[in-house]
């Protein structure tokens, strides 16, 4: 009998595309500011952007924040409820999963949405990261008041949070082990007084107050805790109020008394003394409670954008950059990597770079270019004052590198054959086949045919040049007997099929077929603009079809490889 288990399903749920490894490629002339800075901004489909970067920055990242569309309905109007809820899941599932695999094992994710959808995509996370990995549900005011349009209106954000790891035998995640605390509140420190004393103030500042009393565990009575403390004002005994008992043990509390940690009141005649806790004692941060309103508006980071642009805001709900902030503080240190996979108006990239975060963000809408861009160039040069910028003293300096996807590497000629696409010279062809065989694309100066490496002794050439058995000889005369190699051409001689045990040679683009998606360019969620071509060739094109597939020596071992970059030309 097969095991049954508790699990959201939706029409669809099983199907999932095979996603095309595209390499990305620098536009030298939209990067800006400090050429050795990481981040990185990425024009294009976020699904295939997330492919692309799997290879590099898989267990890399340290935290991610996306804001994805919130399914109001108004991307889905042509489908009725049951198909516009199983689409949004689709589609949001087949990144969730890539997330996953990019976060470190003691990384975050951290999601807004809102009632929509909040709660199909709980269970549906659950699936994906673990139950046992959900830290909390964070509700986030974004507005001061409630529609007028519903007698129940609201006016918060679900903040969804999960781990990416656990540990075993702990109540805490991977990641919250290493969260940081939320910085102290004015609200907090508000609760730390210059009390008044018969002997005068305190000379070691200020300090809350805490009950020394509790009630008996249970309603039973604890002996050793009910005893008489002496007042040192009045010499009276005062005793535990009634149905209570002493916080402390006799001697703890005559301890308290002779450091002159007990409160007596103003006048020293407390009926029942209080403890003195320090404000130099407290944690330097707080623990973060589950309810957020002091992190701003929707209202607040409209008028940001407004104000940075001079304009009114593009974004009708964008969130403010202390929101940002306040995650980035308690789920990353300055270094590491955060991800917005959903980049809408650049605030993620923004608030990380401000603080010293490197980041990766990734945005299809042309206001990539309308906002993204000029927004964060904004804030590498230092004028951008805006949001946090005078929390942070942020200056300016740093810089990005805007990357876009390459185009599908086969395209479908008039003839219905699949064809590399005439865009790819010959580094491209290379860097691209590295990453569709596994290899790490790393062009030896010295060995020409050494371009890929998946383990020290395994290496990849791509070549448009016809392989004879001249060349294979002369590039076995140059391996060393424990190298393997994999050649990637266009074509080649039958006799170089079985010619080195060590040398396996496959032809583009056969060796491709069947393997992924090509020629697909949009897996976004405007589903309803989506072109459909009743004519055109298949995503998936089959592979050729062998009675006995040949065997290779080849690694196709999961190394990261790196990221395709052309020369820098400025």
């Amino acid at each position: 009998m097969t095991k049954q288990k508790l699990e959201l399903t939706w029409i669809g749920k099983e199907k999932q595309p095979v996603l095309e490894p595209r390499i990305l490629i620098e536009d030298p002339e939209k990067s800006y500011g400090d050429k050795t800075a990481e981040n990185m901004l990425i024009f294009g489909d976020n699904l295939l952007a997330l492919k692309a970067l799997e290879q590099d920055f898989a267990g890399k990242i340290k935290c991610v924040f996306i804001d994805p569309p919130y399914n109001t309905g108004s991307a889905f109007a042509q489908y009725d409820d049951g198909i516009e809820h199983s689409l949004w899941l689709s589609l949001i599932r087949n990144r969730l999963e890539i997330l996953h695999r990019l976060l470190k094992s003691d990384g975050s994710i951290w999601v807004t949405l809102d009632d929509n959808e909040a709660h199909y995509f709980k269970v549906m996370c659950d699936e994906i990261f673990g139950r046992h990995n959900f830290i909390a549900d964070i509700a986030w005011k974004k507005r001061d008041s409630p529609p007028n349009d519903r007698k129940i209106g609201s006016i918060n954000d679900h903040i969804l949070i999960w781990s990416k790891g656990f540990k075993v035998g702990s109540k805490k995640t991977l990641a919250e082990e290493s969260f940081n605390l939320m910085q102290r509140t004015e609200k907090a420190d508000s609760q730390y007084q210059i009390w008044k004393e018969p002997d005068g103030p305190d000379p070691r500042g200020p300090f809350r107050k805490i009950d020394t009393t509790a009630h008996g565990k249970g309603g039973r009575f604890v002996k050793s805790l009910f005893y008489p403390v002496k007042n040192p004002y009045t010499g009276e005994e005062v005793w535990p109020r009634e149905g209570c008992c002493w916080r402390h043990n006799k001697n703890d509390m005559e301890r308290l008394q002779s450091e002159k940690r007990i409160y007596w009141g103003v006048k020293g005649t407390a009926k029942t003394p209080m403890r003195k806790y320090f404000k130099f004692e407290a944690k330097q941060g707080m623990c973060a409670p589950t309810i957020w309103d002091n992190v701003g508006l929707n209202q607040h980071a409209s008028r940001e954008l407004e104000i940075l642009f001079e304009k009114k805001a593009f974004f009708e709900t964008p969130k403010p950059e202390f929101l940002l902030k306040r995650i980035f503080e308690m789920a990353t240190n300055p270094g590491d990597w955060v991800l917005d996979s959903f980049l809408g108006s650049g605030t993620t990239a923004a608030v990380a770079h401000k603080m010293n975060r490197r980041w990766i963000g990734i945005e299809l809408g042309d206001h990539c270019h309308t906002h993204c861009l000029p927004r964060l160039k904004k804030v590498a040069d230092g004028t951008d004052q805006g949001g946090i910028s005078k929390a942070v003293n942020w200056k300016g300096g740093g810089g990005f590198k805007y990357y876009y996807l390459a185009p599908s590497l086969l395209k479908a000629d008039k003839h219905g054959n699949w064809i590399i696409d005439e865009r790819y010279n010959a580094d491209m062809l290379a860097a691209a086949m590295a990453k569709h065989e596994g290899f790490r694309y790393a062009p030896d100066p010295d060995i020409y045919w050494k371009q890929g490496q998946s383990t020290e002794k395994d290496h990849l050439f791509t070549t448009t040049r016809f392989v004879t058995i001249e060349l294979l000889d002369k590039i076995h005369e140059e391996m060393q007997p424990d190298e393997s190699l994999l050649i990637c051409c266009k074509s080649f001689s039958k006799s170089c099929e079985t010619r080195h045990a060590n040398i396996t040679v496959k032809k583009i683009p056969n060796m491709l077929l069947g393997k992924c998606e090509f020629g697909r360019e949009d897996y976004s969620f405007n589903i309803i603009n989506m072109p459909v071509d009743d004519n055109a060739p298949d995503f998936v094109p089959p592979g050729p079809t062998e009675k006995n597939p040949k065997k290779t020596k080849t690694s196709t071992s999961n190394k990261q490889m790196e990221l395709f970059k052309q020369e820098d030309k400025q």
